[in-house]
């Protein structure tokens, strides 16, 4: 089968579950301010796709296109500037809400301040953004890639003045390297996963990422939309989807929408936890081998999994042929839909939706039917990266590898 899903029948209902009062809307409103602070801010487009939708058979599609936040074609920036600069707020002794980026890059706070390392382990996105976001503010980086991390990604780190390298370690040992390293000499790392003892960096980093969330429901409304009855997220460790899943919780309530939680299928820590059902966290080993890099992740994060546990809608773990397809779907579009260029990790949810919409395989017309996706849902998916792996890009929608070899499927 192409997908496995697990459907969440225990859902909770904002309020009931896990608390929400972290991604509050005074919480999110924070960060958004923090952000607009930024003279490189400016909102990135949400994209209707009209045609595309009416192809699906469903009421609206909109899609959130990450590649235009910050020139660094990608959302993580969102969740590392928000946690140096809350991290560097506590070091003055400030609330966040009366310090400006403007300020934080000044001599004078550099000075009171001193010389500071931030460190973290990253595919590409990330680390990038940790480098740009220590570079703003005249501080140093030092990052840890996974192996086979692109080369692309790694030169893009050090363009931003980082230390970087390539190890060769997965994902999750390179986030202990990262943590081995900071404690040995004093950095400060700044990561999108929580463990025991290291909790309100990740909560920043899930708190600045919902600026996007903030954005798209504002832009909806300014579209004149509805707003989405559906939204599916990409999980690595879970960082993105619990501060946007969280947001909306906090934010809509009783009128939140289905999130469908969605990883690679040599990735899916997040599903295998909902799958074994027991309501803890659980891992997935080795070496994460997936053309979504940026999701390539083994190990919950403890924060966001609580969220996604309590509120997800399903679970679905996917092979990498769907970010594949995801990809050409975005970057040739029906007559009259807007061209999105999308990397592997920011399309496998497009993949995703076309399939449930298209196939007539069982566990796809299961999943939809259980969703309630029909011709009245408004889906709402995020494009988290641009072309930021012109190798894989090109093999992709060039050259059409990692093509869809499901055989039961009525193509229209």
């Amino acid at each position: 089968m192409p997908i496995d899903f697990v459907y969440n029948r225990n859902r909770k209902q904002p309020g009931s579950g896990t608390g929400l009062d972290m991604l509050s809307p005074e919480e999110t409103a924070k960060a958004r301010n923090y952000h607009r602070g930024f003279r490189e801010y400016a909102p990135t487009p949400l994209v209707a796709l009209p045609k595309l939708a009416g192809y699906l058979g469903i009421g609206a599609l909109f899609v959130k296109d990450e590649s235009h936040r910050f020139g660094l074609n990608a959302f993580k920036v969102l969740g590392a500037s928000y946690a140096i600069g809350r991290y560097l707020a506590a070091r003055l002794g400030r609330d966040i809400s009366d310090l400006s980026h403007d300020e934080l890059r000044s001599e004078k706070v550099k000075k009171e301040l001193g010389d500071i390392t931030f460190t973290t382990a990253t595919d590409g996105n990330h680390g990038r953004a940790v480098a740009w976001a220590a570079q703003q503010i005249g501080q140093k980086a030092v990052i840890y890639m996974p192996k086979g991390s692109d080369p692309v990604r790694l030169e893009n780190i050090r363009a931003h003045g980082a230390e970087a390298t390539i190890t060769d370690l997965n994902y999750d040992d390179a986030v202990r390297l990262s943590e081995k390293m900071a404690e040995e000499h004093g950095w400060v790392i700044i990561q999108d996963t929580a463990w025991p003892g290291y909790e309100d960096i990740p909560t920043w980093i899930m708190q600045g990422y919902a600026t996007l969330a903030v954005e798209a429901l504002e832009q909806m409304q300014q579209q004149g939309a509805e707003a989405p009855t559906h939204v599916f997220l990409q999980a690595g460790v879970g960082s993105f989807a619990g501060g946007v899943l969280g947001f909306l919780a906090a934010t809509l309530q009783e009128k939140m929408p289905l999130v469908t939680i969605v990883e690679p299928e040599k990735a899916n820590c997040i599903y295998k936890s909902a799958k074994i059902g027991d309501g803890r966290p659980h891992t997935v080993s080795g070496d994460l081998d997936t053309l979504m890099a940026g999701l390539a992740c083994g190990e919950p994060n403890t924060l966001s999994w609580e969220l996604l546990r309590d509120y997800a809608a399903a679970y679905v773990s996917c092979p990498d042929y769907l970010a594949a397809t995801g990809m050409r779907v975005l970057a040739t579009p029906l007559k009259g839909d807007p061209v999105v260029i999308s990397g592997e990790s920011g399309a496998v949810t497009t993949g995703l939706l076309h399939l449930l919409m298209e196939s007539e395989a069982d566990k796809a017309v299961s999943l939809r039917k259980q969703l309630g996706l029909d011709s009245t849902s408004v889906v709402l998916l995020v494009s988290t990266e641009g072309n930021t792996s012109p190798r894989a890009f090109r093999d992709a929608v060039w050259y059409g590898e990692y093509n869809d070899q499901e055989k039961n499927r009525n193509k229209k």
